[in-house]
Parts: structure tokens; sequence; C-alpha cells
């Protein structure tokens, strides 16, 4: 769970508790360990007659410090749930053992959201650590989509270190609400125009709606349960708050145009209500029964003149969708598609006065830092629940509403709150991380901040314009 810190001073510290919650359904093992038996046999006679039958703790020695073949008959029925693929066993005895890569576990997730994506989720919604291979990282230095994105640390002299450790603090809040760029004052000294209209929470990450093939009472439960916990927010539609009692002020009612009718049946003033698609009947409802209520549209990302238009509307709070892959219907990727929606409201001059929420394609822990240097202000997790969960895909999982997904039967309202608790605090430390490399204590500091993000077809273009065989990525 999240709490507070305090000092003797009244000082808060904000801290997530994470606490191990193993797998509660078999998953295929990462490896499959093969051991020719009558080898095995062989092996072990052989060390009975050169050791002798007294020296057990050779004859019965393992090559596995993980515990791969210390099984009740050892390595006749290896544990391959335990194998990490360092293959000392095919090293030291090549001739009858053999590790591969398990095909039913690269089945997992779909073409963008991969099997190594569904691993590093798992680990982090398990144990709430950040991931460290020893091996050093070795995968692409660059690549499409987020891939194609760096993070600039080399001008900082002297990095903030870091608040992981607890030396000095870095901020994760984030405002949510509309700030006019400035305020006026009658005679008297009170403000006679628009005023601040926010709300804070204490990290940039919400958990958003599920799709309709992974909602249920128990889904619902869970992500209420992780957002208070965390004290962030959770979307959850209007008809599963209403029909499972799920108010409370970490809960974010999505309401359609039709449902219009029922915001009456709210018994306290949601602190943000979202519209499902802009309707001006829908709007004016809201604001008609919870006046103090702050108002979110939910709209897939569209162009800068949309945008504009719905913010000269009333809308100062924006959740703008890609699918699940990170593209529009238009092929673009969700990276610029962030990048233009900030830019419009900031050649307007009023990007301060609204807020940007983002979802879709957002599935490592590096792409929230990367989302918000692009302009968000806050990410909305999608597919990363679902996995947390130890979700199943089913087919590619890229529309909203027509993607198949599955979850354990044996899922508890605990035990999946507890994962979401873990997920953010390892995405939390990782975002930390970046930031304290950049030199900055607060995060609301590196939205936009351009001058930190290097993308890949810029510097390739600035080097290599000009050399043959070069050719500009679009």
């Amino acid at each position: 769970m999240a709490e507070n810190e305090t000092n003797g001073s009244g000082y808060h510290r904000y801290h997530i508790r994470a606490e191990r919650a193993g797998d509660i359904e078999k998953w295929p093992s990462r490896f499959r360990v093969e051991v020719k038996r009558a080898g095995l046999a062989k092996l072990i006679i052989g060390e009975v007659f050169h050791y002798g039958p007294r020296n057990k703790d050779v004859i019965l020695s393992r090559p596995c410090m993980y515990g791969v073949f210390s099984g009740p008959v050892g390595g006749f029925a290896p544990r391959e749930q335990h194998c990490v693929g360092c293959l000392r066993c095919t090293t030291e005895f090549p001739d009858f053992v053999r590790v591969s890569h398990n095909a039913e576990r690269r089945k997992l997730g779909d073409s963008y959201f991969d099997f190594r994506v569904v691993d590093s989720v798992s680990y982090e919604a398990e144990s709430g650590l950040v991931p460290v291979k020893g091996a050093g990282y070795r995968g692409k230095f660059g690549g499409e989509g987020w891939d194609g994105m760096w993070t600039d640390m080399s001008e900082i002299v002297r990095p903030t270190r870091d608040g992981i450790h607890g030396r000095e603090f870095i901020s994760t809040v984030v405002d949510i609400g509309a700030r006019p760029n400035f305020l006026s004052f009658d005679a008297d000294g009170k403000p006679n125009g628009r005023t601040p209209h926010v709300f804070q929470i204490p990290l940039p990450l919400v958990l958003d709606t599920l799709p309709p093939s992974a909602a249920s009472e128990k889904t619902w439960r869970i992500t209420a349960a992780a957002a208070a916990q965390l004290g962030t927010l959770a979307v959850i539609p209007l008809g599963a708050v209403l029909q499972y009692n799920l108010e409370s002020p970490h809960v974010v009612p999505l309401v359609k145009p039709s449902e219009k009718d029922n915001l009456h049946v709210l018994a306290h003033a949601p602190r943000l209500i979202e519209m499902d698609g802009w309707d001006e009947g829908l709007l004016r409802a809201i604001h008609d029964t919870f006046p103090e209520s702050l108002v979110a549209l939910r709209i897939p990302f569209t162009s800068a003149k949309e945008l504009l238009k719905f913010s000269k509307k009333g809308i100062r709070v924006f959740h703008l969708l890609a699918d699940y892959h990170g593209r529009d219907p238009h092929g673009a990727f969700v990276l610029d598609l962030i990048r233009a929606a900030h830019k419009a409201f900031v050649e307007a001059g009023i990007r301060q006065e609204v807020t940007l929420i983002g979802s879709g394609g957002i599935i490592h822990a590096e792409h929230i830092p990367k989302a918000i240097l692009c302009g968000l202000d806050a990410v909305a997790l999608d597919t990363p629940v679902i996995a947390a969960l130890q979700g199943r895909f089913h087919g590619e999982c890229r529309e909203r509403e027509t993607s198949r997904f599955s979850l354990p039967r044996k899922l508890t309202v605990e035990w999946g709150a507890q994962r979401l608790v873990n997920l953010a605090a390892s995405w939390r430390d990782q975002l930390l991380e970046i930031m304290g490399a950049m030199g900055l204590r607060e995060v609301r500091r590196l939205r936009g901040e351009m001058g930190r993000a290097m993308f890949m077809k810029d510097l390739e273009r600035d080097a290599f314009l000009g050399v043959q065989g070069y050719e500009p990525r679009r």
C-alpha cells in the first residue's frame, strides 16, 4: 500500500509499500530443460564406482544453484520453473542436458506486447522491484516507436541524488485540472476571473478502464482498490460504479451520453468525471449535477483544430486514446501524437490551462518519462494492468472494444490490487532513477522538456545526411 512517512517537522513523503504477490496461476516456464535419463544414470553409476557410496555429497551434488535439479528425484524430473537460463548444466554435462526457450512462454502477449514485456511486467507486479539483468542490456539501442527516442543526461554535472535511497526527495506529484495563465483581482483584492481548479495525485499514473472481455466485478474492485492504496485514479464505467457501489475519491466515472440521466444516482460528487466522447448535453448535465467536479473528455487522438475547439467549449482535461499498439487509424504512433497535441496547446498559449492524459502503446516503465517528455501530464495504463493480473492475450489485441483477454479463474481482489500496487512501485522507482540522472526534482518540470530528449532519426540525419546510401527515416 502507499503511505506517507512523517518526521517531527510534519514533512510528508510519499511511499509505496510493495509486498510479494506470487503468480496465482502457473504460467509456462521460461525455459525447457531436457535431460537424457540414460546419460544421467550412467553418470551417477560411474560416480558411485569412482568415489564410493560413502561420498554422498559428491554423488548427489547438483549442477544448479537455482534448484532445477533439487527435486526428490533430481535431474530425472527437472523443475523447469526455477531455470534462469544460466547454462551451467549444459556446460558441465553437454552430452545429456539441453536447455532451450519454451515455445509456450513465447506465445504470451501479442506482436506489440510480446513475451519479453510480459516477463518484465510479471516480475515487477510480483515483486515491486526494478528488473536487473546481471549480463547487462543486450537488446537494440534504437528502433521504431518508443525505441527511437532517447533521454539525454549528458549535460548534467551533478545529478540529483535519487529518491529511491532516501537522500534527496524527488516529487512525482502531478496536477489534474485547469489553471488560468494569470489571475485578476477586483478593488477589494478578490479574484474576479477564472481561478485554478485542480487536485493532485501523487504519481503521474492512473488506471484506465478495462476492455469488455476483461471487465467483471472483480477487476473493477481490483482497480478501485489499487487506486485507493496508491492515492491515484481508476477510470470505471458509470454502470459498474453504481452496480458494485464503487464510489470513491479515487474512482473516475466514465459516462456515456446515454447515461446522463443516471448521474443523480451518485451519492457524492466525484473529483473527476470522464465523458466517453463529446456530447454537449452530457457536459451540461454534469455541470448541473456536480458543478464542482472536473470534467475530462475521453477521445481518440485528433487534430490540433479539434482539440482547441473542445477547449473553447470548456474542456480542460483531455484523455487521449491510441489503440493498444499505440497507433491511430492513420498509423501514426503515439509518441508523435502526444507531441502534436502538446504543441497545439503551446502554440495557442494555453498549455498551462489544460491537463493531458494519454493511453495506448505505453507498456514499459521507461515509456512513462518518455510520454511526459513528449507532453503528457499523466499516463493511463491499460494492457499492463491485464498482464500484471496474469491475463492472457488471445490473438492480436489492438482494438479496445474487440480485443480478447482472459484472466485467471482464481483471481482475488486482494491479490490483484497488490499486483497493481507492486507494478506502480516498480515503475515509480524507475521514473525516479531517470529523473535523478537528469537532475530534476519534480516530474511536473519533465513535461514537454524536449531539450532532454533525443530522436534517433534526427541524430542519424545530422550524422549521415549526404553520405551515399543513407535514406532518412520517415
